[in-house]
């Protein structure tokens, strides 16, 4: 059985004999992580939270991005301590861990368990089993409940004022349940998660017409096998195919949300759909950009990459015919990008909260620590 101190095992490759090991790089790597966490440190309000009291997510990427330290010191310091409490006293009565009338019940939620399962400490098992339970009835279901017969279903969104699903919220739930799971074994199915309708929206995100019947489904290879929002949106935008016909276009980030999900879903490798989605991105793998969002949400992309490609077990990936050492390229990139006082900060765009220093601190910290621990 799984337990949270392998959460982020799990996401790692096998680790490298020492002669495989880049030792240069990994101190590169090491000494990069350090100065990131050092300005976390600093920018830590007095009472534990980072940039915002009203979204614990933030605080728990944070904290999430302290744990992954692949050296970190055995005793948690006090300041982390007091980022553990900030977010416990956010539990609500109905196991979510949020603000109440600040929203986004379900983002914060989700990044919160996974802050509190990178802790790996049972005293916050009840905590998690409450926010897990939570969290499995915001899946949606509209029409004829149980049957999947609107794009929406299966999908969970942030609730609140923005209540309907979209890819990233379903991706950050399906993580934190996917990663909890060991502490429902031999929990009823209707306490869980619909797997199997989750599979389905992420599907009706998907620009493939062989899965995905929505008219906006493209086959261009421009568009096929990418992955938009969430049905009928894409943050990139439309685009007019020579048919006449209009695409919702694909692009980077969501693309790694989307490949992410279906692998927590437990859809196999050799699924038309994961190796679609897979190809796509290695068509467009660029570190320039998130592809067909240029500046916006940039390290959301570098962070997700991280992940996704850690989980997968990818090591090399072929680019337009090219065999590219992604770990390397990524991670020479996130440190030529590190600001003199070990922050990170998106320069070119400030949406999704990129501008702010924390939150896309933590976002590269994270994404370090995994390059890390594949090398």
């Amino acid at each position: 059985m799984k337990t949270a101190l392998s959460l982020f095992a799990l996401l790692m490759l096998a680790q490298p004999t020492q002669a495989q090991r880049d030792i240069s790089f990994m101190n590169e790597l090491q000494r990069s992580v350090d100065r990131g966490i050092a300005s976390l440190k600093a920018s830590q309000n007095p009472e534990g939270w980072w940039t915002s009291p009203e979204h614990p997510a933030v605080t728990a990427l944070a904290l999430i991005a302290w744990q992954g330290n692949p050296n970190k010191p055995k005793q948690t310091p006090k300041w982390i301590e007091k980022g553990y409490k900030f977010l416990l006293t956010h539990v609500q009565p109905d196991g979510s861990i949020y603000v109440p009338g600040k929203g986004l019940a379900n983002y914060n939620t989700s990044l919160c368990m996974m802050a509190l399962l990178a802790a790996n400490d049972k005293k916050h098992n009840p905590a998690l089993l409450k926010a897990r339970a939570f969290l499995a009835k915001q899946q949606w279901d509209l029409g004829e409940k149980g049957k999947q017969d609107h794009p929406l279903d299966g999908g969970v969104g942030y609730g609140g004022r923005y209540p309907h699903s979209d890819l990233n919220n379903t991706l950050s739930s399906l993580e934190a349940l996917y990663f909890t799971r060991h502490l429902v074994k031999d929990a009823p199915p209707q306490d869980d998660l619909n797997w199997k309708a989750a599979i389905g929206f992420i599907q009706n995100c998907q620009n493939l017409p062989s899965h995905n019947k929505q008219p906006w489904a493209s086959k261009d290879p421009k568009q096929k096998g990418g992955m938009i929002y969430f049905p009928g949106k894409s943050m990139a935008g439309t685009v007019k195919e020579k048919n006449g016909k209009t695409a919702l276009r694909s692009y980077g980030s969501i693309s790694y949300a989307g490949m992410m999900s279906y692998a927590y879903a437990k859809l196999k490798a050799d699924d038309p759909r994961v190796i679609a989605v897979r190809k796509w991105l290695f068509d467009n793998f660029t570190l320039e950009e998130n592809p067909a969002m240029g500046a916006q949400g940039l390290y959301y992309y570098y962070y997700l990459m991280a992940k996704a490609l850690s989980f997968s077990g990818d090591r090399i990936i072929t680019v337009r015919g090219k065999k590219v050492d992604w770990r390397k390229a990524l991670g020479l990139k996130l440190i030529g990008l590190q600001q003199q006082d070990g922050s990170w900060v998106n320069t070119k765009s400030a949406r999704w909260w990129e501008s702010e220093k924390p939150l896309v601190t933590a976002y590269s910290v994270i994404a370090l620590s995994y390059i890390y621990r594949g090398e």
